[in-house]
């Protein structure tokens, strides 16, 4: 099968496709003919081993654990181990591969019992193929930050492949919600529901605004400080990237003490949460925002564009052509 493979960390150009041996599943797993997948922040950090510390979950000098990236994946079930009883060859399913990552190919196997799901009917593969990552982050944080109807919350990177997903669930939830993003995204960002939009580029979120329930970062840049600040008495600061030990000490000081709460990333790969997740899109009260479709060979290309920083919502890979 045809496969993107990285054997050395570094700019986009390691990435290679490559003839691979086609995966053959176990019994408790199922085989999924890949449709689509994407490309993420999660895929260029470990493609160029930054932070750092990724060489210790992947190899010191060279990739060894992954070498083939793809975080999320849509596709159809080919063929199921023996014990398989939930899904049948036919299937189409969406997936979050969780930390062995391997969707950049033609074929993936997954555990019966892992983050698979059943699709949405109304998506397309590319559309189901942005989901399991950001929104299953978005719906895990949400829930992490009590979040229930009248909460105030304020989206950090609400035009990200998260915050896309926070701000609809946001307001699927009851909330009302503030969006920070750029100038370009504004509108995007209004049109998912958030009653007010910060641009970043001219405004500045400041402390003497009104207090917030939630305060969700997805993105890793918001100020710390600040966002403390605003923050309710016993609010809290979500932050689903950390790219330093800094912030994680002076999250363990807000929260011991005060009431406030500094959560970090704690997301865990749940099929009950595409099963919720699949119910929304189903009734029209979530959609996937898709920025740029590349074909499976031009991986690198997509990390480029990905790794500037400036996607609306998601980049997907096509890994077949739909006759």
């Amino acid at each position: 099968m045809k496969a993107i493979v990285y054997e050395r960390y570094g700019a986009p150009d390691v990435l290679q496709l490559r003839e691979v041996a086609k995966p053959v599943p176990n019994d408790d797993e199922i085989l999924i003919n890949v449709y689509a997948t994407t490309s993420s922040a999660g895929d260029w950090r470990l493609r160029k081993a930054d932070p750092f510390l990724a060489r210790l979950f992947n190899g010191l000098w060279k990739p060894k654990r992954i070498q083939i990236l793809g975080f999320e994946l849509a596709g159809v079930v080919e063929s199921t181990g023996r014990s398989v009883t939930r899904f049948r060859p036919g299937d189409a399913v969406y997936a979050a591969c969780g930390a062995g990552f391997g969707a950049y190919a033609e074929y993936k196997c997954m555990q019966e019992k892992g983050s698979v799901a059943l699709m949405p009917a109304n998506m397309t593969f590319e559309e189901a193929a942005a989901v399991p990552v950001g929104a299953c982050t978005a719906l895990q944080f949400l829930r992490q930050g009590n979040i229930r109807r009248g909460s105030r919350v304020l989206v950090y990177g609400a035009s990200g492949s998260v915050g896309t997903y926070a701000v609809q669930l946001a307001k699927h939830f009851g909330a009302e919600v503030t969006g920070v993003c750029s100038t370009s995204n504004v509108e995007l960002v209004r049109m998912l529901g958030a009653e007010r939009v910060i641009d970043y580029t001219k405004e500045q979120i400041v402390s003497d605004s009104p207090a917030y329930d939630i305060i969700f970062d997805t993105v890793g840049k918001s100020p710390f400080k600040v966002c403390v600040e605003l923050l309710k008495p016993k609010g809290f600061y979500l932050r689903a990237v950390h790219v330093s030990l800094l912030p994680i000490m002076r999250g363990l000081w807000i929260n011991w003490t005060s009431g406030k709460k500094v959560i970090g990333p704690t997301v865990k790969d749940s099929a009950e949460d595409l099963v919720f997740l699949r119910n929304l899109i189903e009734t029209g009260a979530l959609r996937s925002v898709i920025d740029r479709r590349y074909p499976l060979e031009q991986a690198a290309e997509a990390h480029r564009y990905v790794e500037q920083g400036h996607k609306k919502g998601n980049v997907v890979l096509r890994v077949r052509q739909l006759e």
